[in-house]
């Protein structure tokens, strides 16, 4: 037998759900006034907890000024729909401003990108369109609509499925692609609850949580659902007391105006998805949000806490830039500038603080948000926790931008990398697709919606121009001290089954450890402790020594399967072997003998 238990400030796996440790978290200090800041990544955080990387501060970006670059023969003209996002800074340091300003990154490479800030998935996808049409008239470039998109990576089989219906009615050449990422939410996209389903999962049965459905903060409460074996009824319209429930709202902030607001309504009553005539009266407890509907949680009602965030999935929501196919092939060059752009933007936000303010000013610039200013986005960016009124603290914000490196370790085009953004893809694509078939049936397989050539491109242009710098990829380290005392939030059992009397994993037990391996790649910032366990029958000795030969089997297993930087050795915390001294199940049969509990 075997137990596997992996422990994140929020997340726990496995029967063995006593052994030490949490969440390796990125270091905090403490800021004046009542939050904790957290710091911007150091270079003794990166690669795997402190290896010697290159110097990141020796890349010296030439500063943005604030005059726009006027339009010319030789200059490429972009246009890009973004979300509001901090994850985003890179991208808006490299371009300067609205519009690209004179000697920006994006100036130096004769491009000249116009930003629109738009979050509405919808009309992301008609300003693809647009620019496709044009484009199937015979037009070589496009006047109306974007050349660029960017969303939420793990919202992409929803959203590209859904666009490349539309597109094809114009040609099979016609699809949207993924072609890069400027970098991802690192805790601002969270599940908050009360502080009782954190201590007790169990007790979110029955709730109501606002949110809006299939988007990527749903995906979130979905995975924690999924990973603590609470239900979900997937009819918002009724109310299931042994489920979460979903009150469903067009946007983020709308949700927490209801949770704010106390929101409630009365619906009829289902049990196993058969109503029973009677009808009950539900008020939102839960919301599931990102900046700023987190803060307005804590700044309006308050109550809540963080359930489970993009901290602990923090390879769960990698910006996604998105283009189109046709365009993309016949403008390489330009669409190689602009990646290498974004990810020396994001380099340069990351050596310097003064960079991280200039990006901070000039989302101000693009966001226009008249809730927020210039401060507003650095420090939520970097994150802070904040304290309730109700007492409770709360982790707020939060977001990272992303490297060349780090682009290319996100796509797995590193040596020992995963496809960590295939997989995000594919293990949301898959969620939605399970419970709303009639509007996901099926969707486009990530291979088919991206393209990494222009990332190579930009990636190899750079380091031959900068060196070996452009290559560093951050890797939060593992904080002990920070770990012990973080809450845990998921427990979950997997059954691995081996051959008997042997550590070799049984045939059947592959998709097993595929999907293990699948949601500990999305949860990438936890801690990894595999503990073996065997039945008392035969010698102790030997027992002993295949346990912890099952416990070795399984870290090869994932490090072979999924690659030594999404499970580093670091990571594995602990592989141990306890023999029959502890037994985690019946062994009354051959087939409980075959069977690991993780």
């Amino acid at each position: 037998r075997f137990a596997l238990g992996i422990v994140t400030p929020s997340l726990l796996f496995g029967v063995a759900w006593l052994i030490l440790g949490k969440l390796g978290l990125l270091e905090t200090r403490r800021a004046s006034g009542p939050s904790t800041v957290v710091a911007p990544i150091t270079l003794a955080q990166m690669r795997d907890g402190g290896a010697a990387t290159a110097q990141l501060a020796n890349f010296r970006a030439t500063l943005p000024s604030r005059t726009a670059i006027a339009p010319a023969p030789n200059v490429q003209n972009i246009r890009m729909t973004v979300y509001v996002w901090n994850a985003q800074m890179g991208l808006m340091f490299a371009n300067g401003g609205k519009v690209t300003t004179e000697s920006s990154l994006m100036a130096e490479r004769n491009l000249r990108v116009t930003l629109e800030p738009n979050g509405d998935n919808s009309y992301l996808q008609t300003q693809l369109i647009a620019c496709a049409r044009e484009l199937q008239q015979g037009a070589q470039d496009c006047r109306s609509g974007s050349h660029f998109v960017t969303m939420m990576g793990d919202g992409g089989a929803v959203f590209l499925t859904a666009l490349n219906n539309q597109l094809r009615a114009l040609g099979n050449e016609y699809r949207a692609e993924i072609v890069g990422s400027a970098g991802f939410s690192r805790g601002e996209d969270q599940f908050m609850g009360p502080p009782a389903w954190q201590s007790n999962p169990q007790a979110a049965k029955g709730g109501l949580i606002a949110g809006v459905i299939r988007d990527g903060d749903w995906n979130i409460a979905m995975h924690w659902a999924s990973l603590n074996n609470v239900r979900y009824n997937p009819d918002d319209r009724t109310y299931d007391p042994d489920a979460i429930n979903w009150l469903s709202t067009d946007t983020h902030l709308i949700a927490v105006e209801r949770y704010n607001a106390n929101a409630c309504e009365t619906r009829p009553v289902v049990r196993n998805g058969q109503r029973t005539g009677e009808q009950r009266r539900v008020c939102v407890q839960s919301v599931v949000t990102w900046t700023p509907g987190d803060v307005n949680v804590v700044h309006g009602r308050g109550g809540l806490v963080s359930l489970l965030t993009t901290r602990e999935n923090s390879t769960q929501m990698p910006n996604a830039i998105i283009g189109l196919r046709p365009w993309n092939r016949s403008h390489r060059q330009a669409v190689t500038n602009l990646l290498e752009a974004i990810g020396l933007g994001g380099q340069a936000v990351l050596a310097s603080e003064d960079n991280l303010r200039i990006a901070s000013r000039i989302s101000d610039e693009v966001y226009q948000d008249r809730t927020a200013d210039q401060t507003y986005w650095m420090r939520y960016y970097r994150g802070v926790e904040e304290t309730d009124s109700q007492g409770n603290r709360v982790f707020l914000g939060g977001s990272r931008v992303n490297t060349l490196g780090d682009m290319m370790e996100v796509f797995g085009l590193n040596e020992g990398a995963t496809n960590a953004f295939s997989i995000t893809y594919t293990t949301f694509g898959d969620l939605t697709r399970r419970f709303y078939p009639d509007q996901l049936p099926t969707f486009d397989a990530f291979d088919t919606v991206s393209d990494t050539s222009y990332l190579r491109a930009a990636h190899d242009h750079a380091v031959a121009t900068y060196g070996r710098q452009t290559e560093t990829v951050q890797r939060v380290a593992f904080n002990e001290a920070v770990a012990e005392s973080a809450p845990v939030v998921a427990r979950r059992n997997w059954a691995i089954t081996f051959v008997t009397g042997s550590a070799d994993v049984a045939p059947e037990a592959a998709e097993t450890l595929r999907d293990l391996g699948r949601n500990l790649t999305v949860s990438a910032s936890t801690f990894v402790e595999i503990n073996g366990h065997t039945d008392n029958v035969g010698d102790a000795a030997l027992n002993q020594s295949l346990s912890e030969r099952r416990a070795a089997a399984v870290r090869t297993w994932l490090q072979t399967n999924f690659g030594r930087n999404t499970f580093p050795d670091t990571r594995m915390r602990q592989v141990r072997g306890f023999g029959p001294s502890q037994p985690v199940q019946p062994n009354t049969t051959e087939q409980g003998d075959r069977k690991s509990v993780v």
